[in-house]
């Protein structure tokens, strides 16, 4: 969580400690590895004005309590603001139907160029939209 919260922290001039405070906390309701190597941990903090994202392409996978018992390289933690309702679980939603698709992850998994990585899961999301 102190990897997610420091890139957090830099690319979206966040305070790290606060995200990794809500991303534990959030974590205590339930683990957040969905499964097949994909994490999508999540949590509202305070002063955010839109829904925010981060991902990380792990060198080496680690246990994250997921449902498959799998150790997770890909992790895609969504920020959002504290008030936000429908905007948070649609990201949500939208994040989750993107890295359930094993061609889209075996991509990510075969690319370390961050952005190629972006572009991978940016034309992702045009396609479905298409």
């Amino acid at each position: 969580m102190h990897d997610i919260a420091d890139l957090a922290g830099s690319a979206h001039d966040l305070n790290a400690s606060t995200v990794v405070e809500a991303l534990l906390e959030r974590e205590t309701l339930g683990p957040t590895g969905v499964g097949h190597g994909v994490a999508l941990p999540h949590a509202r903090i305070a002063g955010l004005e839109e829904v925010l994202g981060v991902f990380l392409l792990l060198e080496k996978p680690i246990d994250f309590d997921a449902v498959d018992r799998q150790p997770v390289d890909l992790v895609f933690a969504l920020l959002a603001p504290e008030e936000a309702g429908v905007e948070h679980l649609k990201a949500l939603a939208l994040v989750s139907r993107t890295l359930r698709d094993p061609a889209l992850c075996t991509k990510l998994r075969a690319n370390r160029d961050a952005a190629t990585l972006y572009t991978i899961l940016t034309e992702a999301e045009a396609v479905k939209a298409a």
